[in-house]
């Protein structure tokens, strides 16, 4: 493959790492998958590796060209340091914010790129934001909402863990960057609580952590208003304000984590809604622009991927194809604002979002119980 990188180490083979490994792969990357348990009969090559064996997780940045974490936030601090160390291109899905910090400090002596948060929020959501904003003379306000969700929820709670559970209750507690009437402010999670429909479907948004990525620091002083919100069904916000705060769960994340999800375990038929706005002056005049979606499970490469993970996956190949073929810059630091959605959604990639855009207007869609289940790319 033309473009500055032939070969790429995917660091962690779960539902995303290993849809991520095979979109890489099918768009004619070299793809090395590691996993301390790795899958067996994928169509690319996969090794055993201990992410505590700095010698080994080393030698693996050496033999490629750029590395794309799909591991837990909390070990990509200690990774994208190897990778400065061995001028290996970075590539994540992290939302926490001093994780991206520590990344972007790494980025600016780099002569590689270092692009994290290249998943869905933040990631596909800032840069629909973005081009959104591009259209005003003045932008008043940018609002951003994503909610990954059971198609048929049940309970008061209205969700299941088909995300990280530890990502999950890191968003929910950690507090929240927006900017209101013009000032940066840090602000709680769980709280800013509005009513959303999405094609005749009620839901609720609520702040959570690190939706935005780098978005404050690019439209400060540029728009008066910028917040990003999970959407969920109606009173999930009450349950888990009384869960981590009455019952004071939020003393014990992992503990809170294991709890949710043994509760609420994955289900295959997930929708992720996306629900992007934004207003300002053009030509003098106050509009409004709008980009909603509710993206369902996807036919990729023979097998049905939830939509969670094929959203999530198909963005960061997407980048990935970019920076190699000069779309984007090859070198420093990337910020999801700064893609170009026209360019971003021609990529191989990319595609996946329209098809997925076509499928989700369809009046209904029936999979066969049996090939409905979450695609596995490995055996």
């Amino acid at each position: 493959m033309a473009g500055i990188i032939k070969t790429v180490a995917v660091m962690g083979l779960g539902k995303v790492g290993s849809l991520a490994a095979e979109l890489l792969h099918e768009s004619g990357f070299t793809v090395t998958g590691y996993d301390l348990y790795p899958k067996d009969k994928c169509p690319f090559k996969t090794e055993k590796l201990d992410l505590a064996d700095v010698k080994a997780v080393s030698k693996a940045l050496q033999q490629n060209d750029a590395v794309l974490s799909c591991l837990p936030y909390s070990l990509n601090i200690g990774l994208s340091t190897l990778a400065a160390k061995h001028k290996t291109h970075y590539f994540d899905l992290t939302e926490d914010v001093p994780t991206t910090q520590h990344i972007r400090k790494l980025a600016e002596t780099s002569e590689t790129v270092f692009a994290p948060q290249c998943g869905l929020a933040p990631g596909f959501i800032g840069i629909v934001g973005a081009h959104l904003a591009n259209n005003f003379e003045r932008i008043r306000s940018i609002k951003l909402r994503v909610g990954a969700l059971p198609q048929n929820p049940t309970g008061l709670m209205g969700y299941n863990f088909n995300w990280s559970p530890e990502g999950v209750v890191n968003e929910y507690l950690n507090d929240c960057e927006v900017i209101e009437e013009g000032v940066h402010k840090w602000v709680s999670p769980l709280e800013w609580l509005e009513t959303i429909y999405i094609g005749g479907q009620k839901l609720e948004a609520f702040t959570t952590s690190g939706g935005l990525g780098t978005m404050c620091e690019t439209y400060a002083g540029k728009v008066e208003n910028l917040d990003y919100k999970t959407m969920r069904y109606p009173g999930h916000a009450a349950l888990m304000n009384f869960f981590f705060h009455e019952l004071l769960m939020r003393e014990d994340r992992k503990k809170a984590g294991e709890i949710l999800t043994n509760a609420k375990p994955p289900v295959n038929d997930d929708i992720v809604y996306v629900h992007a706005s934004a207003e300002g002056l053009v030509n003098g005049q106050m509009h409004r622009e709008e980009f909603v979606r509710g993206y369902k499970p996807q036919l990729i490469a023979g097998k049905y991927w939830r939509a969670i993970s094929w959203t999530t996956a198909a963005s960061v190949a997407a980048v990935i194809e970019m920076v190699n073929n000069g779309a984007l810059p090859q070198k420093g630091f990337i910020k999801q604002e700064e893609i170009p959605l026209g360019a971003y959604l021609k990529t191989k990639n990319g595609q996946y979002y329209i098809k997925g855009d076509k499928e989700t207007h369809m009046k209904d869609i029936l999979f066969d119980d049996v090939t409905k289940k979450e695609g596995r790319s490995c055996a």
